[in-house]
């Protein structure tokens, strides 16, 4: 009962989390854009250190596609499944269009930088794509970077536990090569459906 009781406590997190960070996104800018026509703009600089302890900023990743998306490390099934499915659809572009697989750079940037250490995002992010890029840095550049990307997060104590879940949006965002928002998916999205999305959205450019 116990496990089934933090099961349902994870799921209530993640379906209430998705439903108010969709609504807040869309509510405080006029939904998801580039800045122009009155909606919001997604991205913006940043200072963090990624899974070697190298400082990386958003200038390091000019000139290539990004895709980006916040989570934790300790997450029970949202972050690592979108993760997934953003290693699957690289892979499966690195099959059917290397050059354009070559140009984007999966990105992953915790909200949880209390238990998420450089060295505890070196080991989770092993278990994706080797090109994975893990971002982790102080709470105030969290804070900071994940306002730019209009992303929500915060903390859920869990009464079964001594333990604590995230609640926070969950939104793979594709940005530019000049860091511009082009268009987003989600963990529900199959990496087939991404890989059509980034294959398509290339393109368009």
């Amino acid at each position: 009962m116990p496990r089934l009781a933090t099961f349902l406590f994870a799921l209530l997190v993640a379906v209430g989390g998705l439903a108010y960070a969709g609504w807040r996104i869309f509510d405080l800018g006029g939904g998801f854009g580039d800045g122009s026509g009155g909606q919001a703009e997604i991205g913006g600089p940043f200072t963090l250190v990624d899974q070697h302890g190298d400082e990386r900023q958003r200038s390091d990743f000019e000139g290539q596609y990004r895709l980006v998306y916040f989570g934790y490390t300790y997450c029970p099934d949202v972050c690592p499944t979108a993760l997934w499915s953003m290693s699957q659809a690289l892979d499966q572009l690195a099959e059917s269009d290397p050059a354009v697989a070559e140009q984007v750079t999966p990105i992953f940037i915790t909200v949880d930088p209390e238990r998420d250490t450089v060295e505890h995002m070196a080991g989770y992010a092993q278990s994706f794509h080797p090109r994975l890029v893990a971002l982790t840095g102080t709470p105030e550049q969290i804070a900071e970077t994940a306002k730019a990307y209009r992303v929500f997060y915060r903390k859920v104590e869990d009464e079964a536990s001594s333990d604590y879940l995230m609640d926070h949006s969950s939104f793979i965002f594709l940005m530019g090569p000049e860091g511009r928002y082009l268009t987003h998916a989600t963990d529900r999205d199959t990496p087939d459906e991404l890989a059509a999305l980034i294959r398509e959205t290339v393109a368009g450019q």
